[in-house]
């Protein structure tokens, strides 16, 4: 068996590097957003034009940006989705709703500062973990059947 893992969330901090690094061996394809947030939020503009309002300049990102997330999250098996401590989530949550609606398998990374808060997300989730060890020994059982 091989996996096709989609990275969602957070772009502040290594998780997913961990992830990456921790999931070496095993049979797994690993795809995300653009982390780059720069890029990311002028993709747009940068492709199709300057935009003079600040709202149509993030729609065209937005759009841009919807067109690799879709595809990455119809083709993972599993979607990680990572909600940081620095700022608010919103494409994280997004991304969550989306792949629930798809019929993804779903593991939710976040402290214990949000339960409340992502409580529906959580509760639409096959697991709700802390660390990106946590999601590597997931991954490793899923593909394995072995405990740490």
């Amino acid at each position: 068996m091989k996996l096709s893992v989609y990275l969602a969330g957070e772009i502040h901090t290594d998780w997913r590097q961990q992830i990456i690094s921790g999931a070496g061996d095993l049979p797994v394809t690993f795809s995300g957003p653009v982390t780059d947030h720069a890029a990311s939020d002028d993709c747009g503009v940068a492709i199709l034009g300057e935009e003079a309002q600040k709202f149509w300049h993030d729609h065209k990102g937005a759009k841009l940006n919807a067109i690799r997330t879709r595809k990455a999250l119809q083709d993972a098996d599993i979607v990680v989705v990572r909600f940081g401590e620095k700022y608010r989530q919103w494409n994280a949550a997004f991304d969550a709703g989306f792949a629930a609606a798809l019929g993804k398998s779903i593991i939710v990374m976040h402290g214990a500062d949000h339960q409340h808060a992502l409580k529906e997300v959580d509760a639409a989730a096959m697991a709700v973990t802390e660390t990106p060890e946590q999601v590597v020994q997931i991954l490793r059982y899923t593909l394995q059947g072995s405990l740490p």
